[in-house]
């Protein structure tokens, strides 16, 4: 069994899962073992059977659409029967939630990404960059591009608290997404809330933290769809395969921007609860910095109680019974990777199966995938999935 140079073989991977499978109560993990079939599996060859499992619910919860509302069905209960309907309804889920969470701002097609200084890392460079991803809101962040590179390559946008995490500078271990895909040969730009991280406010607020028009985690979906098209006019980028991923606060983003903007290939969502949960104080969309903004002064940061009520958005989402299911939805047919742990176990293939049969009604199956762990970090072999998916679909 071979793998990529610095790559942990998958037959370790598989028992690494095997074992958790045994050790840990409650946990699944859907291994990519064959013991049947011998296939390399490498950044070079990359064989579908390898990760299939990956994309298939449990038996158990196979089917399972549970209580969420179907994507498949208008507001008004009308029932979306043939592939022909999916465009109105998307576009009636699109408009629904942008109405609700504020219109984005237009566009900003035409910027570049301005390098402020670069320097030599391993077998890439590292520039540092400077570009707009709000109107009249300026950020920097890290361009990665790997040495010898055929352009024009495949890419991926990270997103996290900072820019310097991903890149493998400070930070937790396994969350260095953007070094991992660069190592593979992917050009990944990092970004992230920096300052507002530093002052605790956590978001991007547009036109201003006092007077915000947008839910902060549409504003930073729209500043991502804003880096998408600034790392676009790189020419070392191919403009139809750049990815974006994510993890916890990083996964919500990556999450609301591939769902908000379809010109991303395909993303990864690293656990950031792919749900509505008012019960896990990590599942946490009712913060002002998420779903639930209002005018300062902020409720105190934890979960929703009597003494200590959700405002703005967030409740009124819940009270009409939306869910993000609808959102999810708007990734078909491009596929997208659920990288979960404590905030999203195995149950939650029940909101992604309506995914699973939004795609199935537009002829397409194998678009919707999970691994599961038990902690919230991210590990070597979750990660090594991870990477391997933007290599099967941007690759």
């Amino acid at each position: 069994m071979t793998s990529a140079p610095g790559n942990k073989p998958i037959v370790k991977i598989c028992r690494k899962a095997l074992y958790l499978s045994l050790a840990v109560p409650g946990f699944w993990l859907a291994t990519a073992c064959h013991s049947q079939k011998k296939s390399k599996f490498t950044s070079k060859n990359i064989s579908w059977a390898e990760i299939d499992t990956f994309f298939t619910p449990p038996p158990s919860l196979a089917g399972d659409l549970g209580s969420f509302r179907s994507p498949l069905e208008f507001y008004n209960g009308e029932k979306v029967t043939s592939a022909g309907q999916w465009p109105a309804r998307r576009r009636e889920i699109l408009e629904k939630w942008h109405g609700m969470m504020g219109e984005w701002p237009e566009l900003l097609t035409n910027q570049e990404l301005k390098i402020i200084r670069s320097e030599q890392r391993e077998n890439f460079t590292q520039h540092t960059v400077r570009f707009n991803w709000l109107p009249g809101q300026e950020t920097e962040g890290y361009l990665l591009v790997p040495q010898d590179l055929k352009a024009p390559a495949p890419a991926v946008i990270t997103v996290f608290y900072e820019p310097e995490t991903a890149i493998g500078i400070g930070g937790k271990p396994n969350r260095d997404f953007a070094y991992q895909l660069v190592k593979r040969g992917f050009v990944t730009l990092s970004l992230g809330t920096k300052e507002t991280t530093e002052n605790r406010t956590y978001s991007l607020y547009y036109p201003s933290i006092e007077n915000a028009q947008l839910q902060p985690l549409s504003a930073i979906a729209c500043a991502a769809a804003n880096a998408w098209y600034a790392l676009s006019r790189r020419p070392e980028v191919d403009s139809s395969r750049i990815g974006i991923t994510g993890h916890s606060y990083g996964g919500k983003w990556a999450m609301f921007a591939s769902c908000l903007f379809d010109k991303f290939a395909c993303a990864a969502w690293s656990d950031p609860g792919i749900v509505f949960q008012n019960d896990r104080e990590s599942i946490n969309y009712w913060e002002p910095w998420y779903l639930g903004y209002h005018p300062k002064p902020w409720r105190k940061r934890g979960l929703i109680t009597a003494e200590n009520p959700a405002y703005g958005l967030y409740p009124e989402l819940i009270k009409q019974g939306y869910n993000l299911q609808e959102l999810h939805a708007l990734m078909a047919p491009r596929p997208f990777l659920v990288s979960g742990g404590s905030e999203d176990p195995v149950r939650q293939w029940i909101p992604l199966n309506h995914s699973v049969a939004v795609n199935r009604l537009l002829g397409f199956e194998k678009r919707v995938a999970m691994t599961n762990r038990p902690l919230h970090d991210p590990n070597p072999e979750s990660n090594e999935v991870l990477c391997r998916f933007f290599e099967l679909y941007l690759k």
